[in-house]
């Protein structure tokens, strides 16, 4: 005979509900009730444990040892250890702005500092621009005028831009004309080279040389077959060189001698 199992009994939609509110009524209550205790524990634990330790415990009464520094400025005194800003002083041209400011403020009865510096920094600038502005003009006057060589070198002569306009056309020139001009200017070591390019003039006219701009005294030399002509070309050379491309200062003396020595040997020819 089988056996039978009982019909399940099919609850209500009310008895399911009031069954589901039940369960979260004991969960609650549960939750609740441990909780409390849990809490409890862990207030008592940290009771007896606060218990266990005195104020002295929590306290550290141990003694500070004192230390002290002897020679401490002494050891510190470099430059590397000071830390603090120190002002630069001021420079000279700063107390020199400062002075004009001061008689600027002076002399115009301003009152305020501040204009007086502005002022006279803007009169400062305002020189030397013009002072840059006057440098230029000389440059550029300098190098129009084909003279720019006092500015960058020694020059012997500011004529010598003419020179070699003089040695081109050496036979049409008058140098008698031209020392006297150079001797009433004061221009005494051109008036040696005058004399002597007169002299070469002279030979070359004489046709006891053979003029060439290319070439130097020296060839000229070998040229002169005369002996005695050529001691005194010889001398006459030195003289040119020496008082010309040497650049020594003339004496009365010596200047009066050479003159004569030219026209000595040029009236000789």
């Amino acid at each position: 005979m089988m056996k039978t199992t009982p019909p399940l009994v099919k609850l209500t939609l009310s008895e399911q509900i009031l069954n589901k509110l039940l369960y979260i009524f004991l969960f609650f209550f549960c939750l609740n009730t441990f909780g409390q205790d849990s809490l409890s524990v862990a207030k008592t634990d940290s009771v007896t444990v606060a218990s266990k330790f005195s104020e002295k415990d929590i306290i550290d009464s141990t003694k500070i040892k004192e230390r002290s520094f002897s020679n401490f400025k002494e050891k510190y005194s470099d430059s590397s250890f000071d830390y603090e800003p120190k002002s630069k002083g001021k420079s000279a041209w700063e107390r020199f702005k400062e002075w004009l400011a001061y008689w600027y403020n002076k002399i115009f009865s301003l009152g305020n500092d501040e204009a007086s510096m502005s002022a006279v920094e803007l009169i400062l600038k305002i020189l030397a621009v013009i002072v840059i502005l006057f440098v230029i003009y000389l440059i550029v006057k300098a190098i129009m005028n084909d003279e720019g060589q006092w500015i960058f070198g020694k020059s012997s002569d500011k004529k010598v831009i003419h020179y070699d306009e003089i040695e081109k056309n050496l036979h049409l020139v008058d140098f008698e004309k031209l020392i006297k001009e150079a001797v009433k200017s004061g221009e005494n070591r051109l008036v040696i080279r005058y004399y002597y390019l007169w002299l070469l003039k002279e030979l070359a006219s004489k046709e006891i040389i053979e003029w060439d701009i290319e070439k130097t005294n020296s060839d000229y030399l070998y040229e002169i077959k005369n002996e005695k002509l050529r001691n005194d070309f010889a001398y006459l050379s030195y003289l040119y060189n020496y008082i010309w491309y040497g650049e020594f200062e003339l004496g009365e003396e010596t200047f009066s001698q050479a003159i004569q020595s030219f026209e000595k040997t040029i009236k000789t020819l």
